[in-house]
């Protein structure tokens, strides 16, 4: 006959998890993270004296980083949770265990080393950490437990990576641009062809709907509005732009034929494939023709459909475009509200977009990009 078990204690599945009333606390339930009877019943006594600690003395519970991240994620409503989910699952290898109050720049040295390691950029770490950082801050100040107390005293200071390890963009010459296009799939060339002349992120191509398309009578032509806060659409949820606001996208003679190209083919998205609307622009598909392109693919530079903005960007900046034209057609956070444009306000927008047609004729001053020597792989 086996011995009698701990009260409280339950097995499910291979794990024993804690169901137990505590008075003065209320019902205790989790799991003990162990499949050993013994080692859950000692966890179990560890954790009532815990709760005993809080209730008689007002001794603040110990709780580990997990803890900490699980109610994170359950309360915050940020359209970029689940990027924030993808970095708490790579950070609760580290220091998930970990007791909240003991995470500091010295605690995380073993994570800062393993991802150099690895090879992953500082950007990437730094947004990591920009996680770790906020739900400390929120403990610190915001969660209280049931005396009122702080879930910890102070965020301690976490100092964000400079690794200078960053690819730099790589702006397309037009013999590039040609060379390259013509390698891509028939539905990415469009998207391609429409993005360089427009400075849309990828996100807002992948996603460009026809009733973000606004008429303007008195230019004979539409513009695109995407909206700068986060929709619901049957199909998921459009994240709203970067900088939180509204964006106009107005097109030269060779974006306007890229839309009419694609009229009636979906009645939401510009850019359908296959009948629905595409995740990302940057998919085998893209890298293939980047690769066969002879550009470069030795981590210098990037890759992705980001470079086709900064090109459009150079080549307004070669046409004589304006500074501040530049920063609207970009679609920099300026403060201004964007979509109150006149008519005249609009035309000049237009035309500073045809500029960069027209150098494709010939018609402006030919520009050059300095760049180091690029070695593919």
């Amino acid at each position: 006959m086996g011995r009698k078990r701990t009260p409280g204690l339950r097995k499910r599945g291979q794990c024993w998890h804690i169901e137990k009333q505590v008075k003065g606390y209320g019902r205790l339930f989790e799991s003990t993270g162990t499949d050993s009877l013994e080692e859950a019943e000692r966890y179990l006594t560890k954790r009532l004296e815990e709760i005993r600690q809080q209730v008689v003395y007002g001794v603040r519970p110990a709780r580990t980083f997990r803890q900490a991240a699980t109610k994170y994620l359950n309360e915050t409503t940020k359209r970029s949770l689940d990027r924030d989910a993808g970095c708490l699952k790579v950070l609760d290898a580290f220091i998930g265990n970990m007791p909240i109050e003991e995470i500091h720049m010295g605690t995380l040295q073993n994570y800062l080393t393993a991802r150099k390691g690895a090879g992953i950029k500082s950007g990437t770490v730094s947004r990591e950490l920009a996680v770790v950082r906020r739900i400390l801050t929120l403990a610190a100040r915001v969660w209280r437990d049931d005396n009122n107390k702080p879930w910890i005293d102070t965020a301690p200071l976490l100092e964000l990576p400079k690794w200078e390890d960053a690819a730099e963009p790589y702006p397309l010459s037009w013999e590039e641009q040609r060379r390259f296009f013509k390698l891509l799939p028939d539905y990415l060339h469009k998207m391609a062809l429409f993005k360089v002349n427009s400075g849309l992120r990828a996100q807002g191509v992948c996603w460009l709907r026809w009733d973000w398309e606004f008429d303007i009578p008195e230019l004979n032509t539409s513009v695109f509005i995407t909206p700068g806060k986060a929709v619901q659409y049957s199909d998921g949820v459009w994240p709203g732009e970067k900088n939180k606001e509204d964006q106009v996208v107005v097109l030269n003679r060779v974006a306007k034929s890229v839309i009419e190209g694609q009229r009636g083919m979906h009645p939401d998205y510009v850019f359908p494939h296959c009948g629905k609307r595409i995740f990302q622009m940057n998919n085998s598909g893209w890298q293939t023709a980047w690769k066969k392109a002879g550009l470069p693919i030795d981590g210098e530079y990037t890759k992705g459909p980001h470079n086709l903005k900064h090109t459009f960007g150079r080549r307004l900046r070669a046409a004589g475009v304006s500074f501040e034209t530049r920063k609207v057609l970009l679609h920099h956070k300026s403060g201004d509200i964007t979509t109150h444009y006149s008519p005249a306000e609009l035309e000049e927008l237009i035309n500073a977009v045809e500029k960069i047609v027209e150098k494709e004729s010939g018609k402006n001053p030919a520009f050059t990009l300095i760049r180091r020597n690029v070695v593919n792989g």
